[in-house]
């Protein structure tokens, strides 16, 4: 069983194994590329909204934040042929996130719902002090999974703002859906769900890892 992941940055990555599956239980702080190469700090909010590559930012551009909350990355961040996973590990796709969901519980008659009921959203949650007290705090098994998500928020595709600290979480899958369109996964502090829904590739998410 793996208990840690050094990323290409080399930084040490705590794990957590969860049915057939090992994970990340820490949000992505990368800044290179396996190959060396930097992803681009991109703050500036228009720039970012027509970013044509891959970009990562943090939390309203506070460096203190990173450390928190890991870094938010573009889609093409993740997407990028040059690797923001180190050997032995990937960008999850839409069907790693299933597995995960399934494991946690997860009907599979709600899998390609968008909108999920079920209590999957708080057993993934983690961190109960950095989330505001509603719904997912509540349920009984809030952090039971060890996979620990925290409501590092998200940058939005159109103006580059940042919204949603204390509220959501918001992950990258590396699935396609349409043309400017990927899937991702969305924890909110109001439901005890998670949500699947495809967003566009110029928003800034939080990134976990699953091994290969």
């Amino acid at each position: 069983m793996n208990h840690s992941m050094k990323g290409n940055d080399g930084k040490v990555y705590k794990t957590v194994k969860i049915g057939n599956q090992v994970w990340l239980a820490e949000n992505l702080r990368e800044t290179q590329y396996r190959n060396g190469d930097v992803i681009p700090n991109v703050t500036d909010n228009i720039k970012w909204a027509h970013y044509p590559t891959g970009a990562l930012c943090v939390y309203d551009n506070k460096i203190s934040n990173a450390a928190t909350y890991g870094y938010l990355y573009n889609w093409f961040a993740v997407d990028d042929s040059r690797n923001i996973s180190p050997p032995g590990f990937r960008v999850p796709t839409d069907d790693d996130w299933k597995e995960l969901e399934m494991s946690m519980g997860m009907n599979r008659s709600e899998l390609m719902k968008v909108w999920r009921h079920s209590p999957v959203g708080s057993k993934l949650a983690g961190y109960a002090s950095l989330w505001i007290s509603k719904e997912i705090k509540r349920y009984s098994e809030f952090g039971v999974s060890g996979f620990s998500a925290l409501p590092g928020g998200y940058r939005e595709g159109s103006h580059g703002l940042f919204n949603g600290l204390g509220i959501g979480a918001y992950f990258w899958s590396a699935t396609v859906n349409y043309t400017s369109r990927a899937w991702g996964r969305h924890l909110y502090y109001n439901g005890s769900g998670v949500t699947r829904y495809d967003y566009n590739r110029r928003y800034g998410f939080s990134v976990r890892l699953v091994s290969d």
